[in-house]
C-alpha cells in the first residue's frame, strides 16, 4: 500500500510534528483532547526506532532496486534499538547486499549475526534463506562439509519459493555428486528438477548437470 509506505518513510517526522501539536493543544487545553495525538505520535517515533524501515527495504529488493535498499538500511542509525526479530532482519538484509557487492567475508558475518539473534516470526521465515545462503557462500570457501550442513538446515527451516528449494537441492547434489554418492545425487537433482525453476541461471545449471547424470551408476 502505497500511503504506508509513506507513512514509513516520514514516520518519525509526523511523530515529532504530532507531539509538537499534541503539546500545544494540552497547554491551550488540556490533556484529554490531546490525547490521540500523544497517543499517534508515540507510537510513530517508536515504531521509527524499533520496527525501522524493513517493508521499504523489502519493497526495494523485490523491484531489484539494490541502490534503494542499501540507501535505506544506511538510514538506520542505531540498529542496537530494533526489537531482536527485526533486527535479525535487518543483518540478513545488509548480508545480502554486502554479497551483491562481493564481500563474502563480511556478508557471512553479517549473515551469522543474524542467526545469533533468533526468535520471532520474522526471523524463522529469514532463517532458510539465510543459511543457503551461508551455504553457498562456505562452497565458495572449499568448505564443503559446512557448506552441506547449512543447505540441509536451509530445506528443514524451510525456503520461500521454488527458485531456492531448487537451489538449495542442485547444490546438494553437487556435494554428492563429488562425494561418489550417485545415488542421493540423482535424488537431490529430481527433486530440484521437480520445482520446475524458471531462473535463468538454476535453469542452465540443471541442463549441464542432465547431460551426464543419467550416465552416472547408482
Amino acid at each position: 500500500m502505497k500511503w504506508l509506505n509513506i507513512y514509513i518513510k516520514f514516520r518519525l517526522w509526523i511523530g515529532l510534528v504530532l507531539l509538537a501539536l499534541a503539546i500545544y493543544v494540552n497547554m491551550e487545553t488540556s490533556f484529554w483532547p490531546s490525547f490521540i495525538l500523544y497517543l499517534i505520535a508515540v507510537i510513530s517515533i517508536l515504531g521509527h526506532f524499533l520496527l525501522g524501515p524493513m517493508r521499504l527495504i523489502q519493497t526495494a529488493m523485490e523491484e531489484g532496486d539494490m541502490v534503494a535498499a542499501k540507501k535505506i538500511v544506511d538510514s538506520i542509525k542505531v540498529p542496537g534499538l530494533l526489537i531482536k526479530p527485526v533486527r535479525s532482519v535487518y543483518y540478513t538484509i545488509q548480508g545480502n547486499l554486502a554479497m551483491v557487492n562481493q564481500d563474502f567475508e563480511g556478508a557471512e558475518k553479517l549473515m551469522k549475526k543474524g542467526l545469533s539473534l533468533g526468535g520471532g516470526t520474522l526471523t524463522k521465515q529469514a532463517e532458510g534463506p539465510n543459511k543457503l545462503q551461508l551455504g553457498m557462500l562456505s562452497m565458495q570457501k572449499g568448505n564443503v562439509k559446512e557448506a552441506e550442513s547449512y543447505i540441509r538446515q536451509a530445506i528443514r527451516a524451510g525456503l520461500p519459493d521454488n527458485e531456492n528449494n531448487a537451489a538449495a537441492y542442485l547444490q546438494l547434489c553437487s556435494i554428492m555428486m563429488n562425494k561418489r554418492e550417485f545415488r542421493a545425487a540423482k535424488e537431490y537433482f529430481r527433486k530440484a528438477k521437480g520445482f520446475k525453476p524458471t531462473t535463468p541461471q538454476i535453469v542452465d545449471q540443471i541442463k549441464q548437470i542432465e547431460k551426464y547424470i543419467t550416465r552416472m551408476p547408482g
